[in-house]
């Protein structure tokens, strides 16, 4: 028996069914199981593991029948355990980052080596001196990879190590730790004595222009088989995975960078050649984007390795520009422009570029200048302490004491540059609310910590403060201040705590009525009009702009009030919020009206409840403007407080129609028809047009399921919407004294206009109550005398299919609200196919048949995945059916009349490969023959004699058929319409 044969029987019998935990590696030995287990194994670490587990068993020596120690047999066994490392590897793509991070110096010194073995690369042949253009690729890349991992291990072992906590003394371990300690330490020598060459490796692989290969593990399985056949004779061979030559430039520029980073501590003159080939690989990494799979850098540590290069080589040329902060701040302390360094920090407090120690150092150096007897550089320490202070508070650590020393004496020219500093510092529209909230404590602690009371103005009155302290803060801050200044009167107005700020008659009326205009801040507007009222006393100020706009329900009463400045103050916080929220500024108009309740609570019990009324309504809005897209409930909360609502029985409330509206709106849309069909008062019913719409929809949605004879509300739905729908009649003599009939077009007959209802209908997004209301509309539409094609809708059967008094319908208007609403519905949901199908149907009806096709086709497409399956047979009726073929029953009368028309187009014959019908194709062929079109008779000749068409054919073999050509049909007829 050969000794393969051996190896193989030896093997096989040793299997046993179940795996054991001993020896659960030897089933990895089948292909079939190792790339199961890769693919299941797969994130990174346990792919990685494999490769130990491999290596260790086939590096296991022997002992001989002398128990003497013999190094690992070359044997089958361990030739494929060997293989089999190599394709773990090959799974990961040779991932250098990945291998590095999990195997040990050693191990991964083995499995590189095993991979220029199985590469050919001769055996005690020094790598520099081999022309890697002439190598095969596979055997080049396998070179490359031994040598960037060399140099890398060489840069990673230059970095301190932090020792792992050891543990309990075990022996056995200890040993095991201490061996592949001293392993290491050997490679590593051996590897340091390379290193040159490993470099000069390196650069000469910068040279080559042609991509290379690395082997795969399908490769590494057919090299096990047949060597020669892969790794190729020639340095043309394309086996194996593909690495761009951009990559692979990419990965050796920046190892190449790493060690000459590392080199240049001894010799500064090399810090210019890491910087060349860190910033050819920034240019690399531009060109390959992210289309690169095998090129993986770490691009914060490239950067900053960048931007050390910048500041240990600055570059010949000094364009601000084009240097990064480090090399900006380095060149003007040299030149001494320090207050360049100034405008460097304030800049950097927003993109946090620079490190904070980096800051501070540049900070001690010139403290160290300063008391050293320049004076001059008093204030740029000053300043500098100002900027790094700002830049710690924005990063929530507490203020040096540099800064409070500086700090003792204050001056309005400190003040003003410490606002400057903090309005730059931060973009309070894009800033994070934690940023803020820093920023605003910062400024609060300062006024707080301030003795003369014209600098806390400076600083309370300035815009950035005004918008980032909230509401409560301010009230805070002012009670601080008068407990700690009692001398200072700080209560200018006594209605409530909202005017507890000092106002500061400063400017003329015409800049304050145009700051009025503009702010949306409630204290600043409080302020300016405090202001004015001390300017004069003749003046209604809620008059300034013609945009502010109050529903008349609420003027009355807001007009009514007595005192000249909470009139103004009340009317112009509700119209900004208004507006507000009309244009979905919804954090601003909340916080107009919470300034406007907490204003009225005090002195109106009825504006109060206004204002409750209009936050409720606010509350819907920026719910369905914001989660609610997505499909997330409101709170339960928000939910008790619309009930309460609808519930409301206070007489002599000022209502607007439309918070009624938006709340029956919302609850259809959140599916609460329990609560409508059945909570809802009575009262509410006879009394609100809008809840008794919403009773009648939600009804209806319940009783869908339901037989027809219990569908009661969808009849008392159905008289609802007709009556709204219905005309006045009016007779009016004209002035020939006959009697002419005038029809109304907004009847009062219904509950609500038409308009009302439809803006009503345009606030629903359930698709449920959508489809009601569309289908209840198209009967409408269907059931007037002179329709001539029907539009078809999902339920249009719960509807009656007559009216009494058909004149009285505005038939007009009712198609008008049908095109309407299905332009809405589609805008909610374009790829409802239902929707789209009446869309198609209104299109048909109006003959614009080719806008009718791009719906009908579109339909279809949407609920058969483009056609890849079958369309339902409840899109796709016989009365959308696209060909004659497409119906139950073929239309071969209207087929052979389409055919015969002399208008038909030339290219028709491209479509004979879309006809199943045998029947049409013969008719085809006969046309053809009678008209002396030889080509075209050849062409529907060829189509029928396609085998799949035979009529011996089984009847599934012709269904096939049938919908492969129907499916292809519809695509092609699909993409001349999409």
């Amino acid at each position: 028996m050969s000794a393969e044969a051996a190896d193989r029987e030896a093997a096989t019998s040793s299997r046993p069914c179940t795996p054991p935990q001993t020896c659960w590696f030897e089933f990895l030995l089948e292909e079939s199981l190792l790339e199961k287990h890769l693919r299941k194994a797969c994130p990174d670490p346990a792919p990685v593991q494999l490769i130990v587990q491999f290596l260790e068993q086939a590096s296991k020596p022997s002992v001989n029948e002398q128990n003497q120690v013999q190094p690992p047999p070359d044997n089958k066994r361990n030739r494929v355990l060997k293989l089999l490392a190599l394709k773990v590897a090959a799974h990961l793509k040779w991932d250098l980052d990945i291998l590095e991070k999990s195997l040990s110096v050693p191990v991964l010194n083995m499995l590189l080596n095993e991979l220029l073995c199985i590469s050919k690369v001769p055996p005690g042949t020094k790598h520099v001196d081999m022309d890697l253009s002439a190598l095969p690729p596979t055997t080049a890349m396998a070179i490359l990879l031994y040598n960037r991992w060399a140099i890398r291990t060489i840069v990673q072992s230059s970095f301190p190590v932090k020792q792992a906590k050891p543990g309990p003394p075990q022996l056995n371990v200890m040993n095991q730790m201490q061996q592949e300690k001293e392993l290491t330490e050997n490679i590593l020598k051996v590897l340091k004595e390379q290193a040159a060459d490993c470099i000069l490796v390196l650069e000469a692989a910068l040279k080559l222009n042609k991509d290379l290969y690395v082997h795969t593990t399908r490769t590494l399985d057919l090299l096990a088989v047949e060597p020669g056949t892969v790794n190729g004779d020639t340095e043309n061979s394309t086996a194996g995975l593909k690495i761009r030559t951009e990559e692979m430039q990419c990965q050796v520029c920046y190892d190449l960078g790493a060690a000459y980073f590392q080199q240049g501590s001894t010799d500064s003159a090399i810090y210019e050649n890491a910087r060349e080939k860190f910033f050819r690989t920034k240019e690399l990494l531009a060109e390959i984007g992210s289309l690169s799979l095998h090129c993986t850098i770490d691009e914060k540590r490239l950067a900053g390795y960048c931007q050390a290069c910048d500041v240990l080589v600055p570059s010949s040329d000094n364009n601000s520009q084009q240097l990064t902060p480090y090399s900006q701040v380095h060149i003007c302390l040299r030149s001494g422009s320090y207050q360049e360094v100034v405008q460097i920090f304030i800049e950097d407090n927003l993109t946090f570029t620079l490190p904070v120690q980096f800051r501070q150092s540049v900070l001690r150096e010139l403290f160290q200048k300063a008391q050293q007897g320049n004076e001059a550089l008093d204030e740029i320490c000053f300043k500098i302490c100002v900027c790094n202070t700002v830049r710690d508070i924005l990063e929530g650590r507490t203020i040096s004491v540099q800064f409070n020393q500086l700090f003792l004496r204050p001056n309005k020219e400190k003040i003003d540059f410490l606002l400057e500093v903090c309005s730059r510092s931060i973009n309070v529209e894009k800033t994070s609310d934690s940023l803020k909230g820093n920023m605003a404590a910062f400024l609060k602690n300062v006024c707080l910590g301030l003795e003369d009371l014209q600098y806390v103005f400076m600083i309370s009155s300035h815009e950035l403060f005004i918008t980032l302290l909230k509401d409560e803060e301010r009230k805070l801050l002012v009670d601080q201040m008068r407990k700690r200044s009692p001398r200072v009167n700080l209560c200018i107005k006594p209605v409530t705590s909202f005017y507890d700020i000092p106002a500061s008659a400063s400017v003329n009326i015409g800049q304050l009525e145009h700051q009025l205009i503009l702010s949306v801040d409630p204290w600043r507007i409080r302020q300016i009009l405090i202001e004015l009222h001390g300017m004069t006393s003749e003046r209604q100020f809620w008059t300034v702009s013609n945009k502010w706009e109050v529903p008349s329900v609420y003027s009355s009463v807001i007009l009514g009030i007595k005192d000249n400045l909470t009139r103004d103050l009340v009317y112009i916080l509700m119209a900004k919020g208004l507006h507000c929220s009309t244009v979905k500024d919804f954090p601003h108009s909340k916080q107009l009206f919470t300034a406007c309740l907490e204003l009225v609570t005090e002195f109106s019990p009825k504006l109060r409840q206004v204002m409750l009324n209009e936050m409720l309504l606010l509350d819907i809005r920026t719910h369905e403007a914001g989660v609610g897209q997505s499909g997330e409930r409101p709170p339960s909360d928000l939910i008790s407080r619309v009930r309460g609502y609808l519930e409301m029985r206070l007489p002599d409330i000022p209502l607007r129609q439309v918070v009624a509206e938006e709340c029956v709106a919302f609850m259809l849309n959140w599916r609460e028809n329990e609560y409508l069909t059945l909570q809802v008062p009575a009262f509410l019913f006879q009394n609100n047009p809008y809840v008794k719409l919403g009773q009648l929809l939600a009804a209806t949605c319940k009783e869908l399921p339901g037989p027809k004879e219990s569908r009661r509300t969808a009849k008392d739905l159905w008289e609802v919407v007709v009556q709204i729908c219905s005309v006045s009649n009016q007779h009016k003599r004209g002035n020939d004294g006959r009697v002419s009939l005038i029809k109304q077009r907004e009847s009062t007959l219904g509950i609500m206009y038409r308009s009302e209802l439809l803006s009503f209908i345009k606030k629903l997004r359930e698709p449920l109550v959508l489809t009601i209301i569309l289908s209840l509309f198209v009967k409408l539409h269907n059931v007037r005398e002179d329709i001539v094609n029907d539009i078809t809708a999902e339920h249009i059967s719960i509807w009656p299919s007559s009216i009494p008094n058909l004149q009285s319908v505005d038939f007009e208007a009712v198609a008008i609200t049908v095109k309407e609403l299905v332009r809405y519905t589609l805008s909610i949901n374009p790829n409802n196919h239902a929707w789209l199908i009446i869309q198609a149907d209104i299109y048909f009806a109006t003959n614009q048949h080719s806008a009718a096709l791009h719906y009908y086709l579109q339909a279809g497409a949407v609920c058969s995945d483009f056609f890849n399956k079958a369309v339902p047979p409840d899109v796709y009726t016989d009365q959308v059916a696209i060909l004659c073929q497409f119906l139950r029953e073929i239309d071969y009368k209207t087929a052979f009349k389409s055919l015969q028309e002399q208008n038909s187009h030339d290219a028709m014959d491209s479509y004979y490969d879309y006809i199943w019908d045998v029947t049409i194709l013969e008719y085809l062929t006969y046309l053809h023959h009678k008209r002396g079109e030889t080509d075209k008779r050849q062409i529907a000749i060829k189509a029928i004699g396609q085998t799949e068409l035979n009529a011996s054919n089984p009847e599934e073999v012709l269904q096939l058929a049938a919908q492969r050509r129907k499916k292809k049909f519809l695509q092609a007829m699909a993409k001349l319409y999409f």
